[in-house]
């Protein structure tokens, strides 16, 4: 009898741990993937992510057509510990590549589902150049507001020969309404190296003008530039003052400073660089897809004015606003050579890319000042040993894409979501130049982090996938209910910077998945880690359009 009831016990025990494992398993569990999906032959991964360990539990993908486990495997080692998440695993399903939609299962509960398809990036990059279109200002058919700073700019900061000039147009940078050279630049520059890069990809035409839909946007770019460069020594590098943040939030078209947005003017080597490059590459791909001679050789005389200046001015502009501070100018000044040079042929031009270039190295990095990868490649196109430039960035990622529990590719920052979609840049220029897969890993990784393989389980584009971000830091937004098509949230940033900002926040739904030093918030008020920018979505763009098929 005694026996009897010591195993009575023992039953009993077993099914409580079991009960208790299961508890454990499905309270705690969240599996972080690409929430958009799979190419067929895109590596394929997600992080388990856990506040109990989960080694050698048992997790399975199953074909939700058929019901049928396709993959069954153990659970394998921790990659480290994330905020309250001691526990995060990385599984790879890659081998999977048949169309379909498939079901992550642990311990035979669901977790989460995906699809492979040939098309799953289809429409993405019209997404991110709808909110182009909001950004736009002044009398540039805008979308979701109208017409607006009409009277850019009566006053002139910095050049007291102009008593006013008129820098109408272009794009609002971001969540404000103050108008940037440098982020402008940078915009128009990716936007038609995206189309040259792979013209198949960004030739589509959706309002049936005869002009591809990326190339129309850029014009607004280009429109801007050439008011902005009112001389060839002197540049408007701003439209608008921090005085725009310290107005109650309005659309574009009540803004009551619409009459008050003075243009700061200066000039630098950093901005003679970036500019003469994107007005060089305009006026090649205005020639040869429109067959426009007479923009085209105007937008390329401005171009060389420009570029001649460049050992007259100082290295880097110093921004009165203190926003967009530069610190870099080799990079710049190589690409700009080496545009001229490719619409040109002028060997000169090509003499100084190679100098330039050598003078830029690696960065390390991608950032809106951060670009030297773009002149390193163009370089490299004519002169292979440049190519090392580029992949001394790529191995720095990847390294640190080892180390990091999501596979990030860098640290993070402020603009982290435009560094990581940089990087997936990077590595799509390397296998452009050499047909080598090295760094497939790496770019995957970066994409499927912006599309939810993230600690908060959240697309950082507006609309895009199941859950994203939607309270962006944007006043048109805003008056929107929220609605931004395209935007792309900045993203995550160290708790150091936020702590230095005062952000009195109304939403802290994904704390639970911050970490001691990493955050974000999915919220109106935060500038630092949902605010849009053009620069993001410029980035996001060529990536997204290439990666799609």
């Amino acid at each position: 009898m005694l026996k009897k009831y010591h195993l009575s016990l023992v039953i009993v025990f077993l099914s409580l741990i079991q009960f208790s494992c299961s508890a454990a398993v499905g309270s705690d569990i969240f599996i972080r993937a690409n929430q958009v999906g799979f190419l067929p032959d895109d590596i394929k991964t997600a992080i388990i992510m856990s506040k109990s360990s989960l080694s050698n539990i048992s997790y399975s993908v199953i074909d939700a057509l058929s019901g049928k486990i396709v993959y069954l495997n153990k659970i394998d080692t921790s990659r480290g510990k994330w905020g309250m998440f001691p526990y995060n695993y990385q599984i790879d399903f890659s081998f999977i590549r048949s169309v379909g939609v498939y079901h992550i299962d642990v311990e035979n509960k669901r977790y989460f589902t995906f699809r492979i398809s040939k098309d799953i990036y289809a429409g993405i990059t019209d997404s991110l150049l709808l909110f182009l279109k909001v950004q736009r200002c002044g009398p540039t058919n805008p979308l979701l507001h109208e017409p607006c700073h009409l009277f850019d700019s009566p006053k002139v900061i910095g050049d007291k020969s102009e008593g006013g000039i008129d820098v109408t147009g272009g794009w609002h940078d971001a969540g404000d309404y103050i108008k940037f050279i440098n982020s402008t630049a940078y915009t128009t520059y990716l936007l038609l190296f995206s189309y040259e890069f792979e013209k198949s990809k960004f030739e589509f035409d959706h309002d049936k003008n005869g002009a591809p839909d990326i190339l129309e946007e850029a014009r607004v770019g280009i429109d801007w530039l050439l008011r902005a460069c009112y001389k060839k020594d002197k540049f408007v590098t701003q439209v608008q003052d921090a005085r725009d943040h310290t107005q109650s939030w309005r659309l574009p078209e009540n803004d009551s400073l619409r009459f008050d947005r003075p243009a700061y003017t200066g000039i630098g080597k950093n901005m003679v660089g970036l500019v003469s490059a994107t007005l060089s590459l305009a006026s090649r791909i205005w020639r040869n897809r429109f067959g426009d001679k007479q923009n085209a050789d105007k937008w390329l005389a401005v171009s060389k004015e420009i570029y001649q200046v460049r050992n007259q001015v100082p290295n880097v502009d110093i921004v009165q606003s203190g926003m967009y501070q530069d610190s870099r100018f080799w990079g710049k000044l190589a690409l700009g050579a080496i545009e001229l040079y490719k619409s040109t042929k002028d060997t000169k031009y090509l003499t100084d890319a190679f100098v330039y270039g050598d003078s830029a190295k690696s960065d390390y990095w991608w950032s809106w000042g951060d670009i030297d990868a773009l002149a390193q490649y163009r370089i490299a196109e004519h002169n292979p040993r440049f190519i090392i430039y580029l992949k001394n960035n790529l191995d720095a990622f990847n390294l640190n894409k080892t180390q990091m529990t999501f596979g990030e590719g860098t640290v993070y920052s402020w603009g982290t979501t435009n560094t990581f979609l940089g990087i997936a840049l990077q590595a799509i220029l390397w296998k452009k130049l050499t047909g080598s897969s090295e760094y497939d890993t790496l770019k995957f990784f970066q994409r499927d982090y912006i599309l939810g393989k993230n600690p908060w389980g959240v697309s950082f584009i507006y609309n895009i996938g199941k859950k994203f971000s939607k309270k962006f830091h944007s006043q048109i937004a805003h008056f929107h209910n929220g609605y931004l098509p395209g935007a792309v949230s900045a993203g995550p940033a160290p708790k150091s910077i936020l702590d230095y900002y005062s952000i009195q926040r109304a939403d802290n739904s994904y704390s639970e998945f911050n970490s001691e030093n990493t955050l974000y918030f999915d919220d109106e008020a935060d500038y630092i880690t949902n605010e849009p920018t053009i620069i993001s979505n410029a980035t996001a763009i060529f990536v997204f359009g290439l990666l799609a098929r």
